[in-house]
């Protein structure tokens, strides 16, 4: 048991199922004029016609050409996928009724005009505190929260998952063109993404009390307004009991969204068993982590990748398997092994979301064939992923 903490509470009844983690998914998408494909400052007029029982679930991004959904936490997969369905559908039904289109895309692929932010006294402050460090038609991730009620054990379940997650990273790239070109990175959402002064990896923590600190003197320096601008790689949510996930784009389709919260839920079960077994996390240098990041950006799964346990580079999908061995033990727990299986082939089989939108373009070198396949995807008419 490590030092100081207690293990972390389970029923002793594994397979009655409710010593399984509750995981919910917050995506963020773009809204583009249908002609041009440039993001457009649609959200109000979107928001008019998202129905009334998705309300809820459905909230403002920082810009006007952007639009966010959240699931309620749950315990099934197939639940979870049934909820982002409905929510998918009817935000793109809503889109397409006030005249624009629904893209899941990292950032947009064509260039324009760049749309203000949403009216909100919040990021008003923002703007004016840090400048035009987003001049870009919008970022759009993907965040898994896992609930973690404790939030000592969460500290040190961010440290266990520090080495694990640029692989992620690399699994989620869904960003490869930007203002009508190709950028030559999987994800150009991160490179955007990492302008603002609190994006990093997360750093090494003693505890909680150490990670309040470490939110208070970021908010000392003025790098951040508060703590909702710690925009670390993972971090305990400042609105739920829950271990936060948020470095991949947004997912161009259902099969690739569920896929990275089955395995985000089984890191954080896999370091529960660790930290109530007493294994240290790995201290994995921060240089190190940020070269890794840097590498998954750069190459998605289809490249290469930085081996924080084994120096070095290897094939990404070499480190995907290896982490999808380590990580069996909590999908077999969760009931998700036979899903993830299948998914996992088939994130090999059809690339991430930027190697198909680079195979779209491919096709006639058209940016217009890129963002109807997104649509497509987006909506889940475009068959796997």
């Amino acid at each position: 048991m490590v030092s100081g903490l207690a293990a972390p509470t389970r029923p002793v009844v594994p397979d009655a199922g409710l010593d399984q983690l509750t995981v919910g998914v917050e995506e963020e998408f773009l809204l583009v004029d249908p002609v041009t494909g440039a993001a457009t400052p649609a959200v109000e007029a979107v928001f008019a016609e998202v129905p009334d029982e998705l309300r809820g679930q459905v909230q403002h991004e920082f810009q006007t050409s952007q639009i966010e959904i959240g699931t309620p936490p749950g315990l099934e997969l197939r639940a979870l996928r049934h909820s982002l369905g409905l929510l998918r559908t009817g935000l793109a039904d809503a889109a397409e009724a006030a005249g624009v289109r629904l893209v899941a895309a990292g950032t947009g692929p064509v260039d324009g005009p760049v749309p203000p932010v949403v009216d909100n006294p919040r990021f008003h402050r923002m703007i004016e505190r840090f400048g035009l460090l987003v001049p870009s038609p919008g970022v759009n991730g993907m965040h898994v929260h896992v609930g973690v009620p404790d939030p000592e054990i969460a500290v040190q379940v961010l440290n266990h998952l520090r080495p694990m997650l640029p692989i992620l990273h690399a699994a989620t790239a869904n960003s490869p063109f930007y203002a009508g070109r190709d950028t030559g990175y999987a994800s150009w959402r991160s490179v955007l993404w990492e302008r603002w002064p609190s994006v990093a990896p997360t750093p090494w923590l003693e505890s909680h009390t150490h990670y309040e600190g470490l939110v208070d003197e970021l908010i000392g320096t003025g790098v951040m307004l508060d703590e909702g601008m710690l925009y670390w790689y993972a971090r305990l949510s400042s609105k739920y009991p829950t271990v936060e996930i948020r470095i991949g784009d947004v997912c161009p389709g259902l099969d690739d969204t569920i896929l990275i919260a089955a395995l985000v839920r089984a890191l954080v079960d896999t370091a529960l068993a660790d930290i109530a077994a007493g294994r240290p996390a790995p201290r994995v240098p921060h240089h190190m982590l940020v070269a890794a990041h840097w590498r998954a950006a750069h190459d998605g799964l289809e490249g290469m990748a930085v081996d924080l346990a084994g120096g070095g580079l290897r094939p990404a999908w070499h480190l995907m398997r290896r982490l999808f061995t380590r990580l069996r033990p909590s999908l077999e727990r969760h009931g998700d092994l036979p899903l993830v299986t299948a998914l996992l082939s088939r994130l090999q089989a059809h690339g991430t979301g930027a190697a198909r939108q680079r195979a779209a373009y491919a096709k006639r070198h058209e940016i217009s064939d890129v963002l109807d396949d997104l649509v497509r995807r987006t909506r889940g008419t475009a068959g796997h992923g």
